[in-house]
């Protein structure tokens, strides 16, 4: 049997290469060519194939009757919310995040909540035995429920263990998998493309939920090729700091529902439990007013949570070098920030060091956030503090306009509902139960910080 021959995939651009280099040839990224075993050619085959067509495949309309697929709902609603409704029956579910963040603890804890229902749950581990994960499972107080626990690394093992297929399968993690279908060690690009090919066509066959573990990368991507989260249904990201109690589960991508959803978790000694008020996480405790913190109110998908922006400038002795560190939210977008300030506004922050944070470790990229950003660095330049009942938001534009954004009374009522009283927004936005302060342009927020207007 002729031997399948070495070929290295790039893991950015998909392109084919004979041998190894340092740098892809056709999109210029380096270290991303990876050895891949490619399919085996023979004569035979060549011959096979070009004597026997193909089989014709059925054409449906658009219009056929379809019906809604079915869920199963996990127990756990904030699992439940980033999945859309709970696991779909007959789809693959990939869900990665840092070492130590709390994905087996979740998907054990998942598992043992559908078991103790009457489903038919398996739980296959590659990288613990059996032992380890019934002890993990008796500290979580979950001893008793009805989980099958395998410790496995072969695919075709797996597979034929179930001769009736389980309502939810969790492989935990894919990359350590291994199909006999291909040469290659456990982990390499080849491997974890075919073992994920065989379960997620487990998947579709038998109406299996089967939920895949995967290990991510320095850079917080999950590990292997990229065309992993293009075959599965749903991709996942737990994300959240070690030095902090929260987790987030984020979706990416979710052919059965929405992607900007997220469920929030809380690490505590009986594993992952389900904050219902996020927003008690990410905001300190609202005493006097401090120069330079303002509540934002950002939106996941259609849950507002309430972050504090904390923002300090220093001034430095002339011809000095400023600083800019910025955490929790895009740096190109604090210097867009700096600049209109001082274009538009007039404010001299070019030789000031500036530091923003966003308390608690939250992640913003809601655009909404540029006002409350652009009031909290006034308010530390200024040394004038904003007061403690107001919730910001709002989009500033290159020109100093401050832009309407989306579901501005969603966040307002949830602000309301926290007890803040007012609220500075672009000019036109009003809700019930909180004082609004409408501002077209930047430079009218920065006259009303300092108290010029």
């Amino acid at each position: 049997m002729a031997k399948p021959q070495k070929r290295y995939v790039c893991q950015s651009c998909g392109s084919v290469s004979s041998k190894w280099a340092g740098q892809c040839d056709d999109c210029q990224d380096w270290n991303t060519l990876v050895e891949d075993a490619g399919a085996v050619v023979t004569p035979f085959s060549a011959r096979h194939n070009l004597q026997h067509g193909g089989r014709a495949v059925s054409l449906v309309s658009l219009d056929s009757p379809t019906k809604l697929p079915d869920r199963m709902p996990s127990g756990i609603a904030e699992l439940d919310r980033a999945l859309g409704g709970g696991f779909v029956t007959g789809s693959a579910t990939l869900i990665g995040g840092d070492p130590g963040i709390g994905k087996s603890t979740l998907l054990l804890q998942a598992a043992a909540k559908l078991a103790l229902t009457g489903k038919t749950v398996a739980y296959v581990s590659g990288e613990e035995a059996v032992d380890q994960v019934r002890l993990r499972a008796q500290r979580l107080g979950l001893g008793n429920a009805p989980v099958g626990l395998a410790s496995a690394t072969s695919v075709r093992d797996i597979l034929a263990t179930f001769p009736s297929a389980p309502d939810l399968l969790v492989i935990d993690s894919i990359q350590t998998m291994h199909s006999d279908l291909i040469e290659g060690a456990p982990g390499t690009v080849s491997q974890v493309r075919a073992s994920a090919g065989e379960l997620i066509r487990f998947a579709k066959e038998r109406g299996s939920a089967v939920v895949l573990v995967g290990h991510v990368t320095k850079d917080g991507t999950i590990a292997g090729p990229r065309v992993l989260e293009h075959m599965v249904d749903t991709v996942l990201a737990f994300e959240g700091e070690r030095s902090h109690q929260y987790r987030i589960l984020r979706a990416i991508k979710n052919r059965f529902g929405g992607t900007d959803e997220i469920g929030v978790f809380a690490m505590g000694e009986g594993g992952l439990s389900d904050v219902g008020n996020p927003s008690s996480l990410f905001l300190t405790t609202r005493g006097e007013a401090v120069t330079g913190t303002v509540v934002f109110p950002a939106l996941e998908g259609t849950r507002p949570v309430l972050v504090e922006v904390q923002a300090l400038t220093v001034r430095l002795a002339s011809g000095a070098t400023p600083r800019r560190a910025v955490v929790g939210w895009d740096s190109g977008r604090l210097a867009m920030i700096l600049a209109v300030l001082e274009a538009r506004c007039g404010l001299s922050l070019s030789s000031a060091e500036v530091y923003l944070n966003i308390a608690g470790g939250y992640r913003l990229t809601d655009p909404a956030a540029d006002l409350a950003v652009a009031a909290a660095l006034v308010s530390a330049f200024s040394e004038r503090p904003v007061p403690a009942d107001i919730v910001a938001f709002g989009e500033v534009a290159l020109s100093g306009e401050v832009r309407p954004v989306a579901h501005s009374g969603l966040r307002l009522k949830e602000s309301a509902k926290l007890g803040f009283e007012r609220a500075w927004v672009p000019g036109g936005v009003s809700a019930d139960g909180i004082t609004t302060n409408g501002f077209r342009t930047l430079g009218a927020l920065v006259d009303h910080v300092v108290g010029r207007g």
